[in-house]
């Protein structure tokens, strides 16, 4: 699968079941690896909280290896 990082922001995301996730704001990169880490459910630009910054990567973010296909929606492993 591959797809452009600028193609998946606004994205709505659904899990295999078909149950809304949220959508795409930001996508959190390794660039060592060139890949796609984690993708948030809420957007990380204005925060300045490093708190606020790590309980919306642990709670409000999903992992990239659980990503199954990614077109006009992105669809993940539930």
């Amino acid at each position: 699968m591959v797809v452009r990082v600028s193609q998946m922001y606004g994205l709505e995301i659904y899990d295999t079941d078909g149950s809304y996730i949220g959508k795409a704001y930001d996508l959190i990169l390794n660039l060592e690896k060139g890949e796609v880490v984690r993708i948030t459910t809420e957007p990380l630009g204005k925060i300045k909280s490093p708190e606020k910054i790590e309980e919306i990567i642990k709670r409000k973010s999903i992992l990239f290896s659980r990503v199954r296909n990614i077109k006009d929606i992105i669809v993940v492993n539930k």
